[in-house]
């Protein structure tokens, strides 16, 4: 969606908070599985997550780029291989699976594309279910090293979870593309075989600080954060950049998991700022943020791509309407939104585009020869490409030559 440098400031000026009052809830359960959202483009009380401007590091309006070159899965139908397979590694269940589940129905997709038009080559999905959870993700990842038949990883999802795990899969020499894994540091570990497809933290915290800056909307603002890789890195990130506008006396330390956020709405309500930031996973911003507007607190609620999901609308109900979710991730662009639902039965959300795209970059790899672990690890090392959710061209560490953050807000 392209918007011009007016009509996305004017957007800006309307988003004001009025108070909304709403009980305080519990989040969700600690364990789910599929949930009847996508996580990106469904309904809470009728509202949605909309694009609404994207951003550089600076905090600068840039138009939508022109998906219309992206790669596509199908090829021109002559690859030809022997049947093998791709690991999907995250959140299945648990109290965050939908960030899971929309990269995996992603990565169906590309596959059901590509095996679809090639049928002397056909790539399977084997999807590993870690919770999020860096424990389990070190019980699961060794069982995708040791089986033979993966020839790349599309994950691990989560910071934590591939922050443990990281150095084993580079030594295992396995391929592993995460759409993601955003913690700033991962790339700084010499890991030879880690790709991000995104926007990290250290990209998406200044672009936030410097748009809400440039609205000059914002005087005070209270970050708080959870006590994840994700959220610590991402608050500290956001922090240094806001300065002043950051107020050190009303920063509040959380835990994931937490539904109980009396104390911290407690000391928010006393600050009265402009709005509160919070760094962290919707399994706990949705309760949040109801509590917050059930004791009065009124500030703009602004939140990240670990809150930027359905089930965050869903289930924080009236109390999230006009929130702002900054995400790495893209919009998903109609043509793809229609075939992913097809055959989902789900439309696409957070991170739905990079799943794709990552397993489309496999593919494409795959079709070209580079079938063993080593040839695929090259092959991204020097991939120059366009997707859907942006050009994927990767420096000698992993991380994209150029990131991009969206805004989005619920309506």
């Amino acid at each position: 969606m392209t918007r011009s440098t007016t009509r996305s400031r004017v957007a800006r000026g309307a988003l004001v908070i009025g108070a909304a009052a709403v009980l305080a809830a519990a989040g969700c359960s600690s364990k789910s599985t599929e949930s009847d959202s996508g996580g990106g483009t469904g309904t809470g009380g009728g509202m949605t997550i909309t694009p609404l401007v994207q951003v550089d590091k600076d905090g600068n309006d840039v138009p939508a780029a022109d998906t219309s070159a992206a790669a596509d899965p199908a090829g021109d139908g002559s690859a030809k291989c022997s049947p093998t397979s791709i690991a999907m590694a995250g959140p299945l269940t648990g109290p965050n699976a939908n960030l899971g589940l929309n990269i995996t129905r992603g990565v169906k997709l590309a596959l059901e594309q590509h095996n679809k038009a090639n049928p002397g080559c056909q790539v399977q999905v084997k999807e590993f279910d870690t919770e999020g959870d860096p424990q389990k993700a070190s019980q699961v990842v060794p069982k995708i090293i040791e089986d033979q038949s993966i020839s790349a990883l599309i994950g691990p999802t989560f910071s934590g979870e591939t922050k443990a795990t990281g150095q084993q899969i580079s030594d295992a020499g396995l391929l592993s593309l995460t759409p993601s894994a955003t913690n700033e540091s991962l790339t700084k570990n010499g890991w030879r075989t880690f790709f991000r497809g995104l926007g990290n933290d250290g990209i998406q915290g200044p672009a936030v600080a410097k748009y809400l800056a440039g609205t000059g909307k914002y005087k005070k603002i209270c970050v708080v954060q959870d006590n994840t890789d994700y959220g610590v890195g991402l608050a500290k990130s956001l922090t240094e950049t806001l300065g002043a506008t950051a107020d050190p006396s009303c920063a509040v330390n959380v835990k994931q998991g937490d539904k109980d956020f009396s104390a911290a709405v407690s000391t928010l309500s006393s600050a009265q700022p402009d709005a509160i930031f919070y760094a962290g996973y919707y399994a706990e911003a949705a309760p949040f943020v109801q509590q917050l507007r059930s004791g009065g607190v009124t500030a703009t609620f602004i939140s990240d791509d670990g809150a930027k999901d359905d089930e965050f609308v869903k289930q924080a109900g009236n109390a999230s309407k006009d929130a702002l979710l900054s995400c790495p991730c893209g919009p998903a662009p109609d043509k793809f939104t229609t075939d992913y639902k097809a055959l989902n039965g789900f439309d696409p959300g957070t991170y739905s585009t990079e799943g794709y795209d990552l397993t489309t970059i496999v593919l494409k790899g795959i079709a070209a020869g580079k079938v063993s672990r080593p040839d695929l690890v090259e092959y991204a090392r020097s991939y120059d490409g366009e997707g859907l959710a942006r050009h994927y061209k990767w420096d000698q560490t992993g991380e994209l030559s150029n990131a991009l953050i969206w805004m989005y807000q619920v309506k």
